[in-house]
């Protein structure tokens, strides 16, 4: 339905000559072979959506990378996503196995202890989440050498979150 949308919005921006490339991104992708499920799924509609419309779409299909085994696995699923955005609010409750909610009831705490030294949720963890990041953007670029990476959630509103992820890797 979300795809649907997409792509009837894409014929109308056609139709007033303005030619636009979607990003259709799928969340919570742990695997390649449910990548695969969904891009067959969307690539059906904007099918029928051409046939329908006449008009031929240019769009891009990627996924989201917010589960710690998306990030290691990220060489397969770049043989078929064109794009990986850093889901890094998601990344991060993953693979601490915090909920964000929950966690500013004992974060102070955690403080105090020196076991964080910043909230994770605003400033990235270099070194556990940033690691799996760095390792997905590898293992992407090692199998599509054009693969766009972005980043969202509230890290990419931090400086030295941001400083992190555009350093070359």
């Amino acid at each position: 339905m979300q795809a649907r949308a997409i792509f009837l919005a894409t014929v109308e921006m056609a139709k007033k000559g303005k030619n636009v490339t979607p990003e259709v991104m799928i969340p919570l992708v742990a695997t390649k072979k449910e990548f695969d499920i969904l891009r067959a799924m969307i690539e059906r509609v904007a099918a029928e959506i051409t046939k329908e419309s006449g008009v031929k779409l240019k769009y891009m299909i990627g996924t989201m990378i917010e589960l710690p085994r998306a990030a290691l696995r990220a060489g397969e699923i770049a043989e078929t996503a064109e794009f990986f955005s850093f889901g890094t609010n998601d990344l991060t409750q993953t693979t601490f196995g915090l909920s964000r909610d929950d966690a500013a009831t004992f974060l102070p705490d955690y403080y105090k202890a020196n076991v964080f030294e910043h909230d994770p949720f605003a400033t990235l963890d270099q070194e556990g989440v940033g690691e799996l990041i760095k390792i997905a953007a590898e293992r992407g670029r090692k199998t599509r050498k054009d693969i766009k990476l972005g980043i969202c959630g509230e890290h990419g509103g931090d400086p030295a979150s941001v400083k992190f992820c555009i350093a070359p890797v």
